[in-house]
């Protein structure tokens, strides 16, 4: 694994052997529409719901996330995987893969693909037990989706030994 060029994984434990010890994580939640955006501590303890970021080419999206990437110090990229329910992969799974390669590429950074099947819906109602209005959710879902992302992918992180 060429750590210069960033590498692309579905493996928690391939991409806790190419991160660093430590350092934020950023996760994405890729909607046709917007970026779901979350981060965690580097202690990789919780993740958190960020922005969501209007979706437009590619080169404008990597700006506006590399501007995150610096803030935060970030080590790697938790990006989602729409998974069907079937386990098998569609047109928008092969999409966010490309991507993922994309962001690896411009951010010489690590990316692990998380299973996506479910973030929304979870995000969805754990919003709704914080009694948010449904004009709020509206406008929070896709990075709350991203935090559930992102909060899977380390919990796996932590379970490996990581």
């Amino acid at each position: 694994m060429d750590r210069a060029d960033g590498i692309v994984t579905d493996s928690a434990l391939d991409y806790g052997n190419a991160l660093p010890d430590g350092g934020a994580l950023l996760g994405l939640d890729l909607g046709t529409k917007t970026i779901g955006v979350a981060t965690c501590d580097a202690g990789w303890r919780f993740a958190t719901a960020g922005k969501t970021i209007e979706r437009s080419k590619f080169t404008t999206d990597c700006g506006k996330l590399r501007e995150i990437v610096t803030a935060r110090s970030i080590a790697g990229l938790v990006v989602g995987l729409p998974r069907n329910m079937d386990g098998t992969e569609g047109p928008r799974a092969q999409a966010s893969r490309a991507y993922a390669k994309n962001l690896a590429r411009a951010f010489g950074l690590p990316v692990l693909l998380w299973d996506e099947r479910w973030s929304t819906s979870s995000a969805e109602s754990a919003m709704i037990g914080q009694d948010m209005s449904r004009a709020k959710r509206a406008e929070k879902i896709d990075s709350h989706a991203a935090a559930v992302i992102l909060q899977g992918a380390i919990d796996t992180l932590a379970g490996v030994g990581f």
